[in-house]
């Protein structure tokens, strides 16, 4: 996956209805899922802008953009807990924790 260009980290990571019990997992939004929706809903940018922001096409802002609002929805909607994550940082960890219990990196037969 491309590296994005994300400029502004957000405050809290965890979100959630604070008078009812969540129904469920946590909906996971990634921050270029942030960003993207930071960018155009928030700051009031066209998506061309928002891609040229982020060094990412017009595309890859749209997809972002469209999960983003997905999400929110289905956290506001459903009364879920959302949690935002870094995506590059998540696969890596998942590496470093292959790497741990496999340290050859080699497949096992």
């Amino acid at each position: 996956m491309k590296p994005r260009n994300i400029t502004q980290l957000p405050l809290a990571f965890r979100f959630g209805p604070l008078d009812v019990k969540d129904n469920g997992d946590p909906i996971i939004m990634t921050n270029d899922e942030l960003e993207a929706l930071r960018l155009v809903d928030h700051e009031g940018m066209m998506q061309e802008e928002a891609a040229l922001c982020m060094g990412v096409s017009r595309g890859t802002v749209w997809r972002c953009l469209t999960s983003a609002r997905s999400k929110t929805a289905m956290m506001l909607v459903g009364a879920r807990a959302m949690v935002i994550i870094d995506e590059m940082t998540e696969r890596m960890e998942e590496r470093l924790s292959a790497l741990e219990t496999n340290p050859s990196g080699r497949k096992e037969e």
